[in-house]
């Protein structure tokens, strides 16, 4: 099986411009590809798989990957699938979140030097000193401003107003592969297929300056059964970093996806082989949860190593069974300054441990019934722990049925 049949097997393609001359680049290693980043937060989320595992397996093809930094599209902001503008990021965080993007990205691709291997580039580096005169007359002809209009990239944004700023944007990736093809033989870019209208603008922008041609591949949207993206929600995203997002909370968003969403994040986000996955899809609705295992530990293995996916996993069993393994349990420590006269709230206590994101919302589980604290139902939201509560083996914290927190002082 070529890679471009396993991409379709995997159900991962969604649009292609030139199927049969992509089929021969990629099934070959011919492909400089390029997929773009832009540096909204200061690490990747699970929403970010799908193009994390393409460029892995692409690699693994013998395919060179450049991963692109947007230090300079990230300035102005990409409008696709928003109703809202991006908050506005200074040069200082792009360059930070940049940083660490990287550090997570080596956990998929090899970076280097040599055939095949991957290389980082950022935007920033060309279009930041781009003068405004100058690429207004150079690619400015290049664009149509009704064709721009009819993307579905702006049509979402037209209903409640699309800058001028956001409207640029288009033009900044477009030119983005037009300086890539250039300057490091970039032939391909791959991203989500709701970058679809920006990609385009990439390859014609190609053929009308240059008279050449480049490609582009999107791939399906990593989505729930009801349309929702998946590990990518503002406000409620699942993080690669370990310090935002813990191996075991990790492990567990992958355990408790939906029944309707477990084969297909099988297929599209593990290296399974293709037969395994098949043999799984024929399991019986009593075996479901073993594949929720497979699937948690296999991505949690792939961003936090071996040692802490069986740590998350023999937890998560732990707690299911209702037993122990409090040490791996994730924790957080009290220091003096966190007790006001002594003592510190539920509520505060909760959103100290990341149980809640604000009080009102840690008001609105306990009075739901939705928390337990060491065991027993926490009833009112006004009461108060001394420092001597967390002594010896500390607090267990509940919310809901499956989400543990231990609390100790130091």
């Amino acid at each position: 099986m070529t890679i471009y049949d396993e991409l379709q097997a995997r159900g991962l393609i969604a649009q292609v411009t030139d199927e049969p001359e992509i089929k021969e680049l990629i099934n070959n290693g011919k492909a400089t590809f390029y997929i773009g980043y832009d540096c909204t937060a200061d690490s990747l989320t699970a929403g970010h798989f799908v193009t994390l595992t393409l460029m892995k397996r692409l690699q693994m093809a013998g395919n060179k990957p450049i991963a692109l930094i947007g230090g300079g599209t990230t300035m102005i902001g990409d409008p696709s699938g928003r109703t809202d503008m991006r908050k506005m990021l200074t040069r200082e965080d792009i360059d930070h979140n940049a940083q660490c993007f990287k550090r997570q990205m080596e956990s998929f691709i090899e970076f280097g030097e040599g055939p095949g291997q991957a290389m980082m580039l950022n935007n920033a580096d060309w279009l930041l000193g781009l003068n405004y005169v100058e690429l207004l007359r150079d690619v400015g002809p290049c664009f149509s401003v009704n064709n721009m209009l009819r993307a579905e990239c702006y049509k979402q944004r037209m209903e409640k107003g699309l800058s001028f700023l956001e409207f640029n944007y288009m033009i900044m990736q477009s030119y983005d592969f037009y300086h890539m093809f250039q300057t490091v033989g970039c032939n391909m870019q791959f991203g989500g297929n709701d970058q679809w209208s920006n990609m385009l603008g990439g390859t014609e922008l190609i053929r009308k300056k240059l008279g050449k041609d480049a490609y582009a591949l999107t791939i399906n949207l990593l989505t729930d059964s009801q349309g929702n993206k998946m590990g990518k929600t503002a406000g409620n995203a699942i993080w690669l970093d370990p310090q935002k997002t813990s191996p075991y909370e990790f492990y567990q968003y992958w355990r408790n996806v939906g029944d309707a969403d477990v084969m297909k994040c099988i297929r599209w986000l593990t290296f399974l082989p293709l037969e395994q996955i098949d043999e799984m899809d024929r399991w019986d609705g009593s075996r479901i949860n073993e594949a929720k295992e497979i699937l948690a530990y296999e991505l949690t293995e792939m961003v936090h190593g071996e040692e802490e996916a069986q740590k998350a996993q023999s937890l998560a069993r732990a707690l299911f069974a209702g037993h122990g393994d409090v040490d791996n349990m994730p924790s957080t420590s009290l220091v003096d300054d966190d007790f006001n006269e002594g003592m510190i709230g539920l509520l505060d206590l909760m959103v100290k441990c990341g149980l809640a994101p604000s009080k009102k919302e840690a008001r609105r589980l306990v009075e739901q019934g939705g928390v337990e604290v060491n065991s027993e139902k926490a009833t009112d939201p006004a009461v108060r722990f001394e420092k001597a509560d967390f002594m010896d083996d500390g607090m267990v914290l509940k919310k809901g049925k499956k989400v543990f927190h231990k609390v100790v002082t130091v």
